[in-house]
């Protein structure tokens, strides 16, 4: 499975933010420490706000804040604030004439959602204060 660097992003940062939930971090600070470009960092961290995993403050002594407690965000969580799919599915391809084909895509749809709902499952079953011990 190709690494997702948003999901990875996340991840880490909520790991770091775990560490110390009381203290704010600039998205300056996150990107240089996970090496990769504030407005990257900013754009992922907007979905957590979004999804109310992180809060943001601004100002001299803004950044962001884990919103709830480590032990409260599950990796599930953050799956899905960021919209993420284990899989890809095409849903606008052209209808399928053959009936093996049609039989095939529809097994293969629902073994795919089947894995992914599992998947979901398990990153339910652990938090970000987990990930870190």
């Amino acid at each position: 499975m190709k690494r997702n660097s948003r999901l990875s992003l996340a991840l880490h940062t909520l790991g770091h933010m775990a560490a110390d939930p009381d203290d704010a971090q600039t998205s300056t600070e996150i990107a240089e420490h996970a090496g990769t470009n504030p407005v990257v960092v900013r754009r992922v961290l907007g979905r957590l706000r979004e999804a109310g995993l992180l809060i943001s403050e601004k100002g001299h002594a803004g950044g962001w804040k884990l919103a709830r407690a480590p032990a409260d965000i599950t990796l599930a969580d953050v799956f899905a604030a960021l919209d993420e799919q284990l899989f890809s599915y095409d849903d606008n391809t052209e209808p399928a004439h053959c009936a093996v084909e049609r039989a095939m895509r529809q097994r293969i749809s629902s073994v795919m959602t089947d894995i992914e709902r599992k998947l979901v499952d398990q990153l339910n079953s652990i938090s970000i204060d987990e990930m870190r011990n």
